[in-house]
């Protein structure tokens, strides 16, 4: 049991013990008494029906001995206090089963959504080709196993591809966005051999379910022998290390719509090669990441960072830098952040 469910299962007898010493030492003049029904106010909150049920008979065991040593028994006053006691202690009881209630659906919830994202966002492999692939998801919501940020690594005939996205909005919605995107990618990364006509299929794939206002930022990369093709899709781009160090920005040819906004018209994106050898680093983000603040609205100086990917392990080198991105907002992140490290 967490030590601070063990403190709050102790609390209510000890408050009522503090009560009773506090009575004693007062006397009469003072009527501590009717403060009894902290206990099985407090004890609603942790504990069970029966519990709490305890915790008031206890109150009205210690009530009635302190009232006689007060010569305070059977006076209207005293009979006021027990009664208070008694209707406390019954509504506690049905706080505390309305609490277990609201706990259990809040547990079914969760285990829900872990299914979903089990389901959705799959995880992704250690090693796919000649790459090896980290992962690092955080949720904006506290409780949260899943959100809009999306991600997926397939092992196709035409090579490893990889996408990375974020879709506009938050809640349900998004999710059922990010699920839509995610299908028609899997689907059409093994029998599309070209990177932009993989995009024209995922676009038109959500062109069948978005309202015309929703729309997702995304990159697709295609590993290729010594070089890589990124498809950017109006998403921040990513970056690349180099094996002796310098660092890069992947920037796309031209600015390009997200998925979701081809009924407006314009040309679609192009992929651009750049080389990709051994020891290279490819880190893919979201604006969940570059966007975070900090308490004086420092933005999280992502490229100041690079340093901690230079780990043997790819994993644990993201894990180091969710842990500066975690320690610069000082708190929960006001969005979802998504990053997948990729060394060759």
């Amino acid at each position: 049991m967490p030590k601070s469910q063990t403190i709050m299962g102790v609390l209510p007898f000890g408050v009522m013990l503090v009560v009773a010493v506090i009575d004693v030492l007062a006397g009469p003049s003072l009527g501590f008494l009717p403060l009894l029904t902290l206990g099985p106010t407090f004890g609603a909150t942790v504990g069970t029906v029966r519990r709490t049920a305890l915790t008031g008979l206890v109150a009205l065991a210690i009530c009635v001995p302190l009232a006689a040593y007060n010569d305070l028994l059977f006076t209207r006053q005293n009979n006021l206090t027990i009664a208070t006691i008694a209707g406390v202690s019954g509504a506690s009881m049905l706080v505390s089963r309305l609490r277990i209630n609201r706990e259990r659906e809040l547990a079914n919830v969760r285990l829900v959504a872990e299914v979903a994202q089990r389901v959705l966002l799959r995880p992704v492999p250690r090693r796919a080709g000649d790459l090896r692939i980290a992962l690092s998801y955080t949720s904006a919501a506290a409780e949260a196993q899943i959100g809009g940020d999306l991600y997926e690594v397939v092992t196709t005939p035409h090579g490893v591809r990889v996408l990375i996205g974020d879709v506009q909005g938050k809640g349900l919605e998004s999710v059922e966005t990010a699920a839509w995107v995610l299908g028609a990618f899997r689907e059409a990364a093994y029998e599309e051999d070209d990177l932009t006509r993989l995009c024209e299929r995922v676009e038109a794939s959500l062109a069948r379910h978005l309202n015309g206002e929703s729309f997702v930022t995304a990159i697709m990369v295609e590993a290729h022998d010594g070089e890589v093709s990124v498809l950017n899709c109006g998403h921040p781009p990513p970056l690349i290390i180099r094996s002796d160090g310098r660092s890069e920005t992947v920037e796309p040819p031209e600015d390009c719509l997200p998925l979701g906004l081809g009924d407006l018209g314009l040309p679609g994106p192009k992929a651009l090669r750049v080389p990709f050898c051994d020891g290279d680093l490819m880190l893919l983000y979201t604006d969940g990441v570059i966007e975070a603040r900090d308490r004086d609205g420092v933005f999280f100086p992502l490229g100041d960072k690079l340093g901690l990917l230079r780990r043997d392990d790819p994993q644990l080198a993201l894990d180091d830098l969710r842990s500066e991105l975690l320690a610069h907002v000082g708190g929960p992140l006001p969005d979802d952040a998504a990053m997948l490290l990729v060394r060759r």
